[in-house]
């Protein structure tokens, strides 16, 4: 019954991203800003603006999950939560003890899912990461990364991927809930690999990453 409410959330939300980013086959990489233009084939937008798009829905359903699901849970990470009214727990190890995905869990297998579409894919990268997957792993993450700390704001560029040109845009991944907080706070590999980093709420703790493939890298 669980996993197929999760299966309905994860299919409603492939369907809104499917419809934000069928609008790139009809975006050229040279277009700038938030503007569309009209062509032969009907209106095109921008690949700034379609990556606005996709970032909206993604932050959205996982605030929602995170604030209004795991919230809720009376068990997270196998510490009782005294305002819990769901009689589940939200763990890193949900699937053998029939709980429920962490936040980062749950995105990142909404990701795998839309990733396999081909029409764009989108991941969570961290300095402090703890899943290995989620460290940065170009120089556009890397310096994306940096940028994007520094500063608060999303970070867009164009980069080229064997041989595939993409725009890509990483956008600040913030603690909205103390479930964020504390489970990256508590965890072993957090407190191994970064024992005097603690995140406090509204901190940024990564980014997340959406690369739009796109026909070519623009003029110099």
């Amino acid at each position: 019954m669980l996993i197929s409410w999760i299966q309905r959330i994860r299919a409603r939300t492939i369907a809104l991203l499917g419809l934000a980013a069928a609008v790139c086959f009809t975006a050229v990489a040279c277009s700038g800003g938030g503007s569309t233009v009209a062509t032969a084939t009907g209106p095109s937008i921008s690949p700034d603006l379609v990556a606005d798009y996709i970032h909206t829905v993604l932050a959205a359903d996982r605030t929602a999950y995170t604030k209004h699901v795991v919230n809720r849970v009376k068990t997270l990470e196998g510490k009782a939560k005294d305002a819990g009214v769901l009689d589940v727990e939200s763990t890193e190890g949900w699937q053998q003890t029939d709980g429920i995905p962490l936040p980062a869990q749950m995105f990142r297998l909404g990701s795998e899912i839309a990733n396999e579409s081909g029409y764009f894919t989108y991941n969570l990268i961290s300095t402090w990461y703890i899943n290995d997957n989620h460290g940065p792993k170009s120089d556009f993450e890397t310096t994306a990364l940096a940028e994007m700390e520094a500063s608060g704001e999303a970070y867009k560029d164009y980069q080229e991927v064997g041989g595939q040109a993409y725009f890509s845009a990483m956008y600040p991944d913030k603690a909205v809930a103390e479930a964020c907080v504390s489970c990256h706070n508590t965890h072993p590999i957090h407190l191994e690999r970064y024992p005097d980093k603690q995140f406090e709420m509204g901190e940024v703790m990564g980014g997340v990453v959406i690369n739009i493939p796109v026909e070519s890298m623009p003029a110099a």
